[in-house]
């Protein structure tokens, strides 16, 4: 007797075959260089190029919002303990402090070796307005919402996560009468990571748009007046993602440095095109489960913890950022200036919103600690502003790579990651 034949399988469609049977990364990188190609030859005209990009980003910020809750509350039901969701909460926030304070030395670092403001002029920068910075209590009455629909509604992350984790700490107490909601949060979580999935595909058309409009508007010379800054900024991105990064992830998560890189390209890369973390978020999700194989306990709770407090790149970069204005006006400082500037620089880093150039403004507050004036420190905004967006979308990668490396450390402690995926992501 002849055993049944099983059903040959459906032939690929082109769009299966030469899109999406195509890893993200080998979509995402013609993209980007077919944007800066674009934006040399087209120039000013390029920038009509940017609703492309925007639609891409608002798309993903579209999410956020409703991921951030979702998630988190499905993902802190889903530990399932209040006092293990207290536990992870310490190290989380302890391990990202200590990351941001790695990364503010190291910006602190080169600008002492590369001296990029020393003979910078000036001149011709117009002075830009300084909004006056929240003080500590304001920050932290900030977190606990008066009213959570306005804190969604105005996208204060660090508001709607405290919400969220206090929600579902809720549900956790009533146990077996809240199953419904919990379950309601599980569905409505699955549905908002399947949404991701479609808008990540979006991601190769979204990069040319924004990097053929940036390089178009700012040109091929867009880093001369600030080579040494931009360097360092470049240097800083490297070190604190190849070097740092990776070796936290080697030493204290005890897996493959080498895998974690391989494993973050798609979100590196998505970083880089938007600048913007919360932007980054739904593809960091996607590469955290497929990739590195973080369960969803923890991808969907320290993902979007990190969003508002993970901010390697932006610690870094306003470390050197603030050498570059202290030599540019002439400004001596002493060890302990020094000191307290990479200190406030991790601070500031921790609390800032997850927005373009964000990083810029903040710079006043470090200033201000080594006696540089509010004035002052207008005139080096202005002077930094019209370069800023290549600058922001360098340092953006270690803001969403350093995400990613605390959670897979963070994974790891909790025993919520797959080994064997993380270990054999494979190279395509």
């Amino acid at each position: 007797m002849v055993s049944p034949q099983p059903p040959e399988a459906a032939p690929r469609s082109i769009v299966q075959r030469y899109w999406f049977d195509i890893p993200l990364w080998k979509r995402i990188i013609p993209a980007l260089l077919l944007g800066i190609v674009v934006g040399l030859v087209a120039g000013e005209g390029a920038t009509q190029l940017k609703w492309i990009g925007d639609v891409f980003v608002r798309l993903t910020r579209m999410l956020i919002v409703p991921l951030v809750f979702l998630t988190i509350s499905a993902g802190v039901i889903g530990l399932g303990d209040p006092k293990r969701l207290g536990s992870l909460g310490a190290r989380s926030i302890g391990l990202f402090v200590f990351t941001a304070a790695v990364a503010a030395t190291v910006g602190l670092l080169l600008g002492l070796v590369l001296h990029p403001g020393v003979g910078v002029s000036l001149s011709g920068a117009t002075p830009q307005t300084i909004k006056a910075s929240k003080t500590v209590a304001e920050q932290l009455m900030g977190i606990i919402p008066i009213n959570p629909v306005q804190a969604m509604v105005e996208g204060e992350m660090l508001a709607i996560i405290f919400f969220a984790i206090v929600f579902a700490a809720g549900v956790l107490v009533l146990g077996e009468r809240a199953k419904p909601v919990a379950d309601l949060l599980s569905a409505a979580s699955e549905v908002m990571l399947t949404l991701i999935r479609f808008v990540i595909e979006a991601a190769p058309f979204g990069v040319f748009g924004l990097i053929a409009a940036a390089v178009g508007a700012n040109g091929p010379g867009v880093f001369v007046n600030v080579s040494l800054l931009a360097f360092g900024t470049l240097l800083g991105c490297l070190i604190q993602t190849l070097i740092v990064q990776a070796v936290v992830v080697r030493l204290i998560a005890n897996l493959p440095a080498i895998a974690f890189l391989r494993g973050v390209v798609d979100a590196m890369l998505v970083a880089f095109s938007t600048s913007s973390s919360s932007a980054s978020l739904p593809v960091e999700m996607a590469v955290a489960e497929h990739n590195l194989g973080i369960r969803k306990p923890i991808l969907s709770t320290v993902l979007p913890v990190g969003v508002s407090i993970g901010r390697d790149g932006t610690a870094m970069y306003v470390a050197l950022l603030s050498m570059f204005a202290i030599q540019a006006l002439g400004i001596p400082v002493t060890g302990l200036d020094l000191v307290l500037v990479v200190v406030i620089a991790t601070l500031l880093a921790v609390s800032a919103p997850p927005a373009p150039s964000a990083a810029l403004f903040m710079m006043a507050a470090v200033l201000s600690v080594v006696g540089i004036s509010d004035a002052q420190s207008a005139l080096i905004i202005g002077f930094i502003l019209p370069f800023d967006r290549l600058l922001d979308m360098m340092r953006t990668v270690p803001n969403v790579i350093g995400n990613l490396a605390n959670a897979t450390v963070i994974a790891r402690w909790a025993k919520e990651i797959d080994v064997e995926r993380f270990r054999s992501t494979p190279v395509e």
